[in-house]
């Protein structure tokens, strides 16, 4: 009986070495894992922080799913929007670093900013930036470095051709601006639209907001002051875009504005793109990052394509301005 016990004892030990001896090398699924190594999974987590809610960051973000889609990857987003209040901005990067999503998409420069604060190695796709060099975002828009890429919403002749249409075509010698003086987006414009301005030889008379609500003020502010308005592609102003319009349809102000979905809520014209484009062109950014397993750093920064001049035919009615077949305009 003793020795049939120590049989028994003995062939339990080779079983249970047996058994430790089949883990020392991982299975042939977990050390090839083909999918992760080439970045594709089942379904990714992709976090989208947005500063504030405005139908040209809409669009932007709607192009961006769509670009995911058409490459066949199934995502899950974690959408949150900071509704222009920068304490909740940065404490949204923070809660997506936090939750280790697989990709963060930052629609608007605060947005980048504080997602790039919050993390170097969660990979970081932007869009609605203006300038993401000036921004300190990227080293390069052709050698970004780090882990931040993206498109820019400004296209490198939008901001000149639209003080030299406003002067030329309109004949307006003192432009109006309002502006948020704490969005990097926007100094950036306005320095622009300044030295544009002394090219052409009107002057521009800006008026400086820091939220949505002083914006009709601000540009009541422009009264008597100002021939036309201009209108940068500005989170805060934007947001509140139909107080500028109502103030420029009381005094018959011609009112330029640099977003096709601005000229649709009011706006004259604009020489402009589809946000839905640069939008589209960040998530094939995503996919190369995701599905191809290329980083950020290696992706160019790429401007808006395509720049044309949009007229909303009806406003121009309005103001009794004729759309002249040489502006070469699409009709709103």
């Amino acid at each position: 009986m003793k020795k049939n016990i120590f049989t028994l004892f003995a062939l339990l030990a080779l079983l249970v070495l047996a058994a430790c001896g089949g883990d020392d090398k991982p299975s042939t699924e977990a050390e090839g894992n083909e999918g992760e190594a080439s970045g594709d999974k089942e379904q990714y987590v992709i976090g989208v922080t947005q500063i504030v809610e405005h139908p040209s960051l809409n669009a932007a973000f709607d192009g961006f799913k769509k670009a995911l889609e058409d490459a066949g990857l199934d995502v899950k987003y974690d959408v949150q929007n900071a509704q222009n209040d920068q304490s909740i901005n940065a404490q949204i990067a923070t809660n997506l670093v936090g939750d280790q999503v697989d990709l963060i998409f930052a629609n608007s420069t605060p947005s980048a900013l504080a997602a790039k604060a919050a993390t170097d190695d969660i990979p970081i796709v932007f869009t609605s930036v203006t300038n993401a060099v000036e921004a300190n975002l990227v080293d390069s828009n052709e050698a970004p470095g780090g882990n931040v890429t993206g498109t820019t919403d400004n296209h490198p002749e939008a901001v000149a051709k639209s003080i030299e249409f406003l002067k030329d075509e309109l004949g307006s010698t003192k432009i109006g601006m309002v502006f948020d003086s704490g969005e990097q987006n926007s100094r950036v414009q306005i320095d622009q639209a300044k030295a544009a301005a002394k090219q052409y030889g009107v002057e521009i008379v800006d008026a400086a907001v820091s939220s949505s609500a002083e914006v009709k003020q601000a540009t009541e502010s422009l009264i008597g002051k100002v021939d036309s308005i201009y209108i940068i592609t500005d989170n805060t102003v934007v947001n509140a875009l139909e107080s500028v319009v109502g103030v420029a349809e009381e005094h018959d102000l011609p009112m330029f504005v640099a977003e096709f979905d601005s000229v649709a809520r009011g706006g004259l014209g604009a020489f402009g793109f589809e946000f839905y484009d640069i939008g589209y062109e960040a998530g094939e950014m995503a996919v190369q990052i995701l599905k191809d397993g290329k980083k950020p750093a290696d992706i160019p920064v790429q401007v808006p394509q395509n720049l044309r001049l949009l007229i909303n035919e009806e406003k121009a009615k309005q103001l009794n301005i004729e759309i002249k077949e040489e502006w070469n305009a699409e009709l709103k």
